[in-house]
């Protein structure tokens, strides 16, 4: 008990840290996309939308957690936890569909260069990204829905936020019904955008191997490599968790692995996406410049 403790201070530092990393990297790409015009393309517009994701996505979670870890009052009402979950979801679908989307992207970019401003018009951006915000709002009213149609045998929950496995866990009648609605809109949610993802790395990595000059070569394998890396972290840790069967759901191992989608991954994006690109460091040089200028 001493121990658990004792290491609480440690946790709330770190996941106050990453937290405050994840709010000003996000932010500062939004602010970015926003002021220079070089950064107003497709590209941008998506990764502007994810990085206000990720801005809510963790503070739907993140703060509770933290409150947690200081010792305060840990428990939340019934209504609170729900509303938590609505907003959890909806976000983390979103993010899911809208990670598709900019794939997509990425491929029209690389392998129809010729073509991409006639495919990828502001028009079909936008569209993109509303039909991706409308999408995970519909999903998770209708997981949400299912959950609060449950009657609840326990209110004691095992995790740091409100999420979907321990509302299953908790409920007093046979689920197997429920799981079967769900396991449907979780497999259009995060299969499909996989499943796109992958295929459109797969034709991006056609095309860089057609790159004559080895150094080019390497530098689009890293980006795309890394890119992988952060998408696999997100989808695998939420096929894990949200495509197994409820009676195999460990708490415990629910907690570690939800770190990856709700700590880890939104402050990866800003790093992986944007903050190595060469645009956003002139942007931000920039930007900075007239600060100094100003002041």
């Amino acid at each position: 008990m001493q121990s658990k403790r004792r290491q609480r201070p440690k946790l709330l530092t770190v996941r106050a840290v990453f937290y405050l990393l994840t709010l000003l990297g996000n932010t500062t790409i939004i602010v970015l996309a926003q002021l220079d015009l070089r950064l107003h393309t497709p590209m941008y517009f998506f990764l502007s939308h994810l990085s206000f994701l990720d801005l809510c996505y963790t503070t739907s979670t993140v703060p509770q957690l933290l409150i947690n870890l200081c010792g305060f009052d840990r428990t939340i009402s019934y209504r609170g936890c729900v509303a938590q979950l609505l907003v959890f979801l909806a976000l983390a679908s979103t993010e899911c569909l809208l990670l598709g989307v900019m794939a997509f992207d990425r491929y029209a970019a690389v392998c129809r260069p010729l073509h991409y401003t006639t495919i990828m018009h502001p028009q079909l951006c936008q569209a993109l990204a509303v039909s991706s915000w409308v999408s995970g709002l519909v999903n998770s009213v209708i997981q949400t829905g299912l959950v609060m149609a449950m009657p609840l045998c326990n209110h004691r929950l095992n995790h740091f936020f409100c999420e979907m496995p321990i509302f299953l866990k908790l409920a007093c009648e046979d689920t197997n019904g429920t799981e079967a609605k769900m396991f449907v809109a979780r497999t259009i949610i995060l299969i499909f955008p996989a499943a796109l993802i992958l295929g459109s790395y797969g034709h991006i990595a056609r095309a860089i191997l057609r790159i004559k000059s080895m150094a080019g070569r390497r530098k689009a394998f890293g980006t795309c490599g890394s890119h992988l890396i952060v998408v696999s972290l997100f989808y695998g840790s939420g096929i894990y968790t949200y495509l197994q069967p409820i009676h195999q759901y460990s708490e415990n191992e629910g907690k570690f692995v939800a770190v990856f989608y709700t700590i880890l991954t939104p402050i990866l994006n800003p790093l992986i996406y944007t903050l190595r690109n060469k645009d956003v460091k002139g942007a931000l040089w920039k930007v900075l410049g007239k600060s100094t200028d100003l002041a």
